[in-house]
């Protein structure tokens, strides 16, 4: 473990839905990081002692399902409006008025629907690799199931209860290793390779990701993090998140279309197919994210941002924080 994974403190914090477990490093106003799927607070390793040193408190949290945060038996306990309130209860139970909120795939819009219901609370919103989409469109699901003609898209695939279970918790490590891989600029598939975000009939998401080498973000001791965690609490509560986009649809449709006021700021990797997929929605910023500072796409660098490309992140990110209108 590195010096400065170590100098974090961990803590469990009571919020009405249950516990959060966050890890926080710093003072000075406070700065939520908010992770996507499949990975934890420790995705954030990078960013808590940068921004710390800069002047942050930073704050990285287990999302409700994943570590050591408590993780609901019913499949709609994992609804963005459930997500969102937990966070806003964070920042009340951590002492604070308000935060600056910044996610990472699935955190992206989490951490955007929190800016949009609680403008009050959240200041300014950073998203990394996934850009704001408002709510509203056709629904989630026809969506998917239009995508890849007789190949099933990974959200399709997610959403069935048990399935992707049956598929990861026997060989967590390596289907993490395999993910990982996947999606990261320098060891993914090649363009003309089988896309890994799509399974072929009979087939599993797996049979997809490449064989060799970790990616040269993560170390093996960094693999065992995620594996640990995984394995101690399977893979259910991280996965139901994609079995309630449906219920999302429905929940947030008073919201449609609506855009996102505060200051923010998006970073992407070139190489992530999230940017291609949602070119049209980056486009749109002018009219989704009329608070956007600055927009950066990272050449060659592929899904998992921060890890990837932490001095460029931690830069971009502080030099965002610096310029927002004091808290």
């Amino acid at each position: 473990m590195s010096h400065h994974v170590a100098e974090i403190t961990h803590r469990t914090v009571s919020v009405p839905g249950g516990r959060i477990h966050v890890a926080e490093r710093g003072t000075g106003p406070l700065v939520l990081l908010v992770h996507g799927f499949p990975e934890s607070w420790y995705s954030w390793r990078h960013q808590l002692p940068a921004l710390a040193q800069a002047g942050y408190r930073a704050v990285a949290l287990d999302v409700r399902g994943y570590g050591r945060s408590s993780k609901p038996a019913a499949v709609d306990g994992y609804r963005m409006l459930a997500l969102v309130e937990d966070n806003v209860a964070l920042v009340r139970a951590l002492g604070e008025e308000s935060a600056v909120i910044i996610g990472h795939d699935w955190g992206s819009p989490i951490a955007a629907t929190s800016a949009l219901l609680h403008p009050e609370v959240f200041r300014a919103v950073g998203l990394l690799s996934v850009p704001y989409t408002p709510p509203g469109g056709p629904r989630p699901t026809d969506v998917f199931a239009r995508m890849g003609g007789d190949q099933e898209f990974y959200i399709s695939y997610f959403q069935e209860p048990g399935r992707a279970e049956a598929e990861i918790e026997p060989d967590v490590r390596g289907w993490l290793a395999g993910i990982y891989a996947a999606l990261s600029g320098d060891t993914m598939p090649g363009p003309d390779a089988p896309a890994p975000h799509f399974v072929s009939p009979g087939a599993t998401l797996r049979d997809r990701f490449p064989g060799g080498p970790l990616p040269s973000w993560l170390t093996e001791d960094d693999l065992e993090v995620y594996a640990g965690e995984f394995e101690r609490t399977g893979m259910t509560g991280a996965l139901n998140r994609y079995r309630n986009m449906d219920r999302d649809w429905e929940d947030l449709a008073g919201f449609r279309g609506a855009p996102v006021k505060q200051p923010s700021l998006f970073i992407g990797g070139s190489s992530d197919a999230s940017v291609t997929w949602m070119a049209g929605a980056i486009d749109a910023f002018p009219a989704t994210l009329p608070g956007l500072v600055s927009s950066h796409l990272l050449d060659g660098c592929g899904h998992w941002v921060q890890q990837e490309r932490p001095a460029e992140v931690n830069r971009l990110l502080t030099e965002w924080l610096a310029a927002l209108p004091t808290a």
